[in-house]
C-alpha cells in the first residue's frame, strides 16, 4: 500500500462521498483514553431528537490514510448521514505512525479501546452494547477489521472489543505482502501476525466489502481472501465488487495510485448496498 496514494484516497472520499442535508448535527467530543501525552478523542453524532432513544444501534468509522496520516474530521460528514438514520455515529481518533515508536499495532489498541469504551458508557450514549457496527476505508478497514480479527476484552467485565457487524471499504485486509506496513512496524512484528484476513475465525460478526475489481492500491485479492475465509470458517460475509472501477472507485483506465475521482453512480451503489446489509441486520429501518 503506498502511503500517499491513502492520504489523497480518504481526503477525497470524506469530501465527496456525502450527501448530506444542510440541517448540520454538531458532535460531542469525547475523550476515551489518554496513551502517553496523547489524549484520545471520539467525535459523537446523535440522531435527531424525532429518531433518538435510549437504545440505538451505533456507527463508529475509521478514517484511512496508510495508518500515519488522517483525522476524525475526515469521516464527519459519513458520521452524519448515519446519524440522520437512527445510528449513534462516532468519528473515532486513533495514534497515527510517527516512524520512530508508534505503529500500527498502537493504533490497533485504540480502535478496539474505542469500541470497550463505547460498550462501558453505551447508557450515556445511548446506545445498544449488541448493535456496534465497525466502518472503515483503506487502512481503515484494516483497523476496523482488526478490532473483531484480534479483539481485546474488558478486564473487568464480559465486554468485547469484537463489533456486530463490520463495513469494509477498498479494505487493507490482507498486509502480509504490505511494504509500507512492514516499515511501519519498525521491526517490532511481522506484518502476518497483524494481517486480519489470514486469521479468521468461526463466530465472527456479519461483514461487507464494497471495492472496486480493478484496484492496484488494496487489491481485490484481498478482499476475496477475507470473504472466502469468512465463509469458510461459517461466517455471513458479503462481497460486492464494482466493475469499471479501481481503488476508491476510481474509473479505471484512470491511475488509481494518485489522486482518485470516485465513479459517481459506483458510489452511490455502494452506499446502497451497504445500507441494505445494515436493514437486513436490522441496524436502520
Amino acid at each position: 500500500m503506498k502511503f500517499s496514494i491513502l492520504f489523497l484516497a480518504v481526503l477525497l472520499y470524506c469530501c465527496t462521498n456525502a450527501g448530506c442535508s444542510t440541517d448540520k448535527i454538531n458532535p460531542v467530543v469525547y475523550t476515551y483514553k489518554t496513551a502517553g501525552a496523547d489524549s484520545l478523542k471520539v467525535y459523537i453524532f446523535f440522531p435527531p431528537q424525532e429518531k433518538i432513544n435510549n437504545s440505538n444501534p451505533a456507527i463508529v468509522i475509521f478514517h484511512g490514510g496508510g495508518w500515519a496520516l488522517g483525522e476524525p474530521s475526515w469521516t464527519f460528514e459519513r458520521a452524519e448521514k448515519y446519524a440522520k438514520m437512527g445510528m449513534v455515529a462516532v468519528a473515532a481518533q486513533y495514534r497515527l505512525s510517527d516512524r520512530k515508536s508508534i505503529t500500527p499495532i498502537d493504533a490497533m489498541e485504540d480502535t478496539r479501546d474505542v469500541i470497550l469504551w463505547m460498550r462501558k458508557n453505551s447508557d450515556e450514549l445511548k446506545i445498544s452494547k449488541n448493535s456496534i457496527v465497525a466502518y472503515g476505508w483503506s487502512a481503515g478497514a484494516h483497523l476496523a477489521a482488526c478490532t473483531a480479527v484480534f479483539p481485546s476484552h474488558n478486564p473487568d467485565s464480559s465486554i468485547s472489543s469484537i463489533p456486530d457487524a463490520l463495513i469494509l471499504h477498498s479494505p487493507a485486509v490482507s498486509v502480509v505482502k504490505d511494504e509500507w506496513f512492514k516499515r511501519l512496524l519498525l521491526g517490532k512484528a511481522e506484518p502476518f501476525d497483524y494481517s486480519p484476513a489470514e486469521h479468521i475465525k468461526e463466530n465472527m460478526p456479519p461483514s461487507i466489502i464494497v471495492t472496486g475489481e480493478n484496484d492496484t492500491v488494496t487489491p481485490l485479492e484481498q478482499s476475496e481472501l477475507f470473504h472466502n475465509n469468512m465463509l469458510k470458517y461459517g461466517n455471513k460475509s458479503y462481497l460486492y465488487v464494482y466493475k469499471g472501477v479501481g481503488h476508491m472507485f476510481t474509473p479505471s483506465g484512470q491511475p488509481d495510485d494518485g489522486w482518485p475521482r470516485p465513479d459517481k453512480e459506483t458510489e452511490a451503489k455502494a452506499f446502497r448496498d451497504i445500507k441494505s446489509f445494515l436493514k437486513n441486520l436490522k441496524f436502520i429501518q
